[in-house]
């Protein structure tokens, strides 16, 4: 028996869905078909946030069901996961591919959407949520967002971690940047801004910096502690999330919760006021159709330097704050302190 399927028009180009009428948020009732036509309403946006750039799909094969879950080592069984490689068979030959180096060292190949047909495509793998590199097609190596992610812990809020941004919006401005908010798509908040051309690591010192400075001046609602066990009731500053191959959500992007929240570009103006569930893909194509994508001056921004904000790392490593400890998967970093949490910290697993 045949397979279900239909085609969509995805900027001039013919996509084949399959099973369209499956569904992938029950408690919404939307199926495959009405995420790709979510993704289709906000195509502009999503495409800009994805364009030429390397691309971790996250894939929900089964949707969001009750029984879905994302595999990981301790849940082998999972039905979704993350896809980092491009697939070796079954791809259009319209999909572009880019090559990029992973922490290891090994190269590896990867989507990198070109046109709104490959992000359609995406879906149609499953894809609900998008993780780009900060870097672009061919030139890989070369970060060119600086990206700051405020992460609430526990005992903390939304609110916070508004207020958080407000005060790194300030920070930002200092070392001569320009950021643009979006929410994560849970609690948090995403702060990007356009830069020159630097590398991974002048990236992640960046952002180090910054963080740090917005630590000083919120001491006791921010940090950048790596170890749980230091945060606090706090918003975190997720530097890591400037390290090479690590997973940011894009604007847009559905968070795979029972209400399908979506990962919002926000005005500054409209931060105050702004709450993570009124952003969902029922109510993101009539907000896109009616401002259509406040994140397009995102992409006319002109690219500046992170000159000062090195600056700021210099200093700080001069007054004893030097290198901080990568993402486990790395392998041993220049620099890096041990990778030993501070409760289990002594002079045979630090010296």
């Amino acid at each position: 028996m045949a397979t279900e399927a239909t085609t969509v028009d995805a900027g001039g180009r013919e996509v084949r869905i399959s099973s369209p009428s499956k569904v992938y948020f029950p408690d919404l009732g939307l199926t495959k078909l009405d995420i790709v036509s979510y993704v289709l309403a906000v195509g502009p946006g999503i495409l800009a946030a994805l364009k030429d750039r390397p691309v971790t799909m996250e894939r929900w094969p089964e949707g969001v069901t009750p029984d879905a879950s994302l595999r990981s080592p301790d849940n082998p069984g999972g039905s979704a996961f993350y896809q980092k490689h491009a697939p070796t068979r079954g791809i259009p030959d319209w999909v572009q591919t880019t090559t990029v180096t992973f922490p290891s060292g090994r190269p590896g190949v990867e989507v990198a959407p070109a046109d709104l047909a490959t992000v359609v495509w995406m879906v149609n793998l499953g894809t609900i949520r998008f993780h780009p590199w900060p870097v672009r097609h061919p030139h890989t190596d070369d970060v060119d967002q600086l990206r700051i992610d405020l992460d609430p812990q526990p005992g903390t809020t939304f609110d916070e971690a508004r207020e958080a941004a407000l005060a790194l919006r300030e920070v930002m401005k200092d070392a001569g940047l320009t950021g643009f908010v979006k929410t994560s798509g849970g609690r948090g908040l995403h702060v990007f801004a356009r830069i020159e051309a630097a590398d991974f690591i002048d990236a992640r010192h960046a952002a180090i910096a910054v963080g740090r400075e917005l630590e000083r001046r919120m001491p006791e609602r921010v940090t950048t502690a790596w170890w749980k066990e230091e945060r606090g009731k706090r918003i975190s500053v997720d530097f890591n999330q400037m390290a090479r191959d690590r997973l940011m959500t894009s604007a847009y992007s559905i968070r795979p919760t029972p209400e399908a929240r979506a990962s919002a570009p926000l005005t500054w103006d409209e931060l105050p006021d702004a709450r993570p569930d009124d952003f969902t893909v029922r109510t993101m194509p009539g907000r896109f159709a009616e401002r259509g994508d406040v994140w397009a001056a995102l992409e006319e921004s002109t690219p500046a330097s992170i000159r000062t904000a090195l600056d700021w790392y210099v200093r700080d490593e001069g007054n004893g704050q030097g290198e901080m400890p990568y993402p486990p998967e790395y392998p041993k970093m220049p620099g890096e302190p041990p990778r030993v949490q501070p409760s289990r910290k002594n002079e045979a697993n630090w010296s």
